[in-house]
């Protein structure tokens, strides 16, 4: 970035919170010094009342702004199953999701500003409409003024859009696209990087072009406002930290996109 252009920030965040009774997953007091969004599990992929309110606690103490993460009602899998529920009772379950994190964000004085979908349930709004329509139907049941976090260049983006929602747009660092700009899946060789210096310069380059890089290098260009570090890979504190420092020692500053 030359002297001229303007200069870049970006949003960092991670999926948190993600334990539930004694069982743990993820550093995410680590994770909270270096992220600038937090998105909190809401107790039916995972978390539970206690983890909610300490995870939301933790956050504030440290300035971090924070969403609810609502997913399938799937413990067992992790929230990373597609279960056929109807698109009515999506929006339910959407519904009664944030409205834990509300009360519970709200109780330990961090109200949440942002909804972003967890797992398989996140992952079907790229390509199917009712499921990203119940989802915003949902949020704009409960509070109008929630922001959508979602995939860069989806159809949620749209969807929200379109129902009068605003909308967060969302690059992953830690995982590999498709040429159609979507994610790839979880289960091909290649589709969850490892290596932080590689997935740090590929988001830089992405930060700096407003691009998908995706695995043949075609740049796909998307308004990007924030950046996901899963923090429950492998190496996911040493890799959100690269990231922050690359970033950071490219000019680029890192806060909340509210």
């Amino acid at each position: 970035m030359n002297s001229t252009e303007k200069p870049l920030h970006i949003d960092l965040n991670s999926d948190m919170g993600e334990g539930f009774g004694a069982w743990r997953m993820g550093d995410d007091e680590a994770i909270l010094d270096i992220v600038s969004s937090a998105n909190v599990a809401c107790g039916l992929h995972a978390g539970d009342p206690e983890i909610m309110a300490r995870t939301f606690s933790m956050a504030r103490e440290r300035g971090v702004n924070v969403g609810a993460h609502p997913g399938f009602p799937d413990l067992w899998g992790f929230g990373r199953r597609i279960i056929p529920f109807s698109a009515g009772e999506i929006e339910r379950l959407v519904a009664y999701q944030i409205g834990a994190a509300q009360a519970l964000s709200a109780y330990a004085g961090n109200p949440i500003t942002y909804v972003k979908a967890h797992g398989a349930l996140g992952n079907l709004t790229q390509t199917d409409h009712e499921v990203a329509a119940a989802i915003a139907r949902a949020m704009k049941a409960v509070d109008p003024g929630l922001i959508c976090m979602t995939f860069a260049g989806s159809l949620m983006q749209k969807v929200a859009s379109d129902i009068g929602l605003r909308v967060c747009s969302e690059v992953f660092a830690d995982r590999a696209y498709d040429e159609a700009g979507h994610l790839v899946d979880r289960k091909t060789p290649g589709a969850v990087l490892h290596d932080a210096g590689q997935a740090a310069a590929r988001m830089l380059r992405m930060v700096e072009a407003g691009a998908i890089e995706t695995l043949s290098g075609r740049l796909l260009p998307v308004q990007i406002d924030t950046i996901c570090v899963h923090s429950d890979t492998p190496g996911a504190i040493h890799m959100a930290a690269e990231l922050r420092r690359v970033l950071e020692g490219a000019g680029v500053t890192i806060k909340p996109f509210v």
